[in-house]
């Protein structure tokens, strides 16, 4: 499914030291075999909090814009998620990303992180 490839989820597993706005600009290229299918270039505006002592969230969105070998488009995007400290080393993560082309696509993810 195209829309899987075109909505990466930015992973994160710690809290953040400051809390406030960013900016977030990210590139995705996708490929099927030795087959070029689309690169995604998001330009997003977001802002990222605590949730107590453990936990952090982000939500984001702006534009993306899609290019293909045949053309490419501008569409409306987003993600929103939450990573929750375990312990010194453990933390568990969770991601909603959408897509808003002729058809509404979504992606979630959802992970734990162990550091060393």
């Amino acid at each position: 499914m195209k829309i899987l490839a075109i909505l990466p989820a930015a992973i994160f597993a710690a809290a953040p030291a400051i809390a406030g706005p960013y900016a977030n600009v990210e590139t995705n290229t996708s490929r099927y075999g030795n087959e070029y299918q689309s690169t995604a270039i998001e330009k997003h505006v977001g802002y990222e909090g605590e949730l107590g002592e453990s936990a952090a969230y982000f939500v984001q969105g702006g534009l993306t814009t899609i290019s293909t070998v045949e053309d490419a488009k501008v569409e409306l995007s987003g993600k929103a998620g939450a990573a929750y400290q375990i312990n010194e080393s453990t933390s568990v993560y969770g991601e909603f990303a959408f897509i808003n082309g002729d058809e509404v696509g979504s992606n979630v993810k959802a992970g734990v992180k162990y550091t060393f």
